[in-house]
């Protein structure tokens, strides 16, 4: 633990900058998220539109995800976070606070796919002066997801305000509150990051280049991302765990509040425990892991991905305790796997490339999970376990994309 708070206190430029301002991101997404669900059922949006907003916001998300690359070489990855950020986030967080309907929240949707963009622009703020250093990535990405789960702690403040005041009308206020809190993040991490030197250059390159012209450059990145087996296993494996991630986030409340009657306010409390059990594993075991293999630690994370589902699944009703451990078992998951498929992907990706080739990771993966958005919804509908069958499958095939192997090739991860 003292070994990785002294790497964070050493820890300079866009990096430091990038961790220490995301909790004004965090604080105000932990507080509403849990309730995000329930606030739309609330206003009157039914399952299926529920997996309708999935669907085509990620369907616009992969339409926004091509230009991020080209868009980040051209105006640098500084501007384009400050910018993209403001408009992806701010702006909904306004519509989200005075929504009344479906249709207002099919145009926050459409608005906040543009933070596809800057997943790119932010990626490469900070990996740009660290891809050269596996190790030090590594630490970084665990600091993030750190950084994160620390927020999480702030939820029980939502929960109490929705025992005593209901959902919407405190959810109301949390947007506010994230529009507040998000813009001054945005704003601070402009102040205190710097351009990168790939930034520049990519910069330099692109000045007299049309965007339309750069986007025709992604049929290079197509091939070189075709010809290598380590990325397309890496696109593969990190699509497959944003749909997962996708199917729990949306659905898991609505599923232990409409059938396992479970009280509204406890889904404050579910993403502490599950961050107190994240923050726990990430400070106490997750550098003693350092002697396995990479590939071995993500299988076992699958594994209890797998476990996570099926505990949710047999579920009583009105078991908090039961869904208390099913947090906890999918909490283990999350960190033995996520950050290492973070760190698979950006060790694989061409650092002179990165932000076209992250693009089309982005919107490659946007493409399969909209499909698979619908599919939840319609799920969903016709009975809420179903979606958490789903994800039971497609760890499945993670850990058959995982195991596989190329001839010719070095499977090592």
């Amino acid at each position: 633990m003292l070994e990785m708070f002294r790497f964070l206190k050493h820890l300079k430029g866009n990096a430091k900058a990038t961790v220490l301002t995301e909790p004004l991101w965090g604080i105000p997404f932990n507080l509403y998220a849990p309730f995000f669900t329930l606030y739309m059922f609330h206003l009157g949006v039914l399952d299926f539109q529920i997996g309708l907003l999935l669907g085509l916001g990620r369907m616009l998300q992969m339409f926004f995800a091509l230009f991020g690359g080209v868009i980040t070489d051209k105006f640098g990855r500084r501007l384009t976070t400050l910018i993209g950020d403001a408009i992806s986030w701010s702006i909904p967080a306004l519509i989200w606070a005075f929504s009344q309907n479906f249709w207002w929240f099919l145009a926050a949707a459409l608005i906040n796919s543009t933070f596809q963009i800057t997943a790119v622009s932010w990626e490469c703020l900070w990996i740009d002066e660290n891809a050269e250093d596996a190790n030090k990535l590594a630490k970084i990405f665990n600091w993030i997801y750190i950084s994160g789960q620390l927020t999480v702690f702030f939820a029980p403040i939502a929960g109490l305000f929705v025992e005593r005041y209901s959902v919407v009308p405190v959810v109301r206020v949390l947007f506010l509150i994230a529009f507040v809190s998000m813009t001054a993040k945005f704003i601070l991490l402009y102040i205190f990051s710097v351009e990168t030197p790939q930034g520049l250059q990519r910069m330099r390159e692109t000045k007299n280049t049309s965007v339309s012209r750069l986007l025709l450059g992604y049929k290079d990145v197509f091939g070189q991302i075709i010809k290598s087996w380590k990325m397309m296993r890496a696109l593969a494996l990190q699509g497959l765990a944003v749909v997962t991630i996708m199917i729990t986030s949306t659905f898991f409340a609505l599923y232990a509040t409409q059938d396992l009657n479970v009280p509204e306010h406890f889904m404050a409390y579910f993403p502490i425990l599950r961050a107190g059990v994240m923050l726990a594993f990430l400070f106490l075991v997750q550098s003693r892991l350092g002697v396995f293999k990479p590939r071995h630690l993500m299988l076992v994370g699958i594994v209890t991905y797998i476990a996570a589902n099926g505990l949710l699944l047999v579920s009583p009703a009105e078991s908090v305790a039961w869904l208390a451990v099913y947090t906890i078992v999918e909490a283990c998951a999350v960190a033995l796997l996520m950050p290492r498929l973070e760190t698979l992907a950006a060790n694989v990706i061409d650092p002179k490339e990165r932000a076209r080739i992250r693009s089309f990771f982005n919107a490659s993966i946007l493409a399969v999970s909209s499909v698979f958005g619908f599919l939840a919804g319609w799920l969903s509908d016709m009975d809420r376990r179903l979606p958490f069958v789903l994800n039971i499958a497609l760890f499945v095939c993670m850990m058959v994309i995982l195991v596989a192997k190329r001839r010719g090739s070095d499977t090592a991860v």
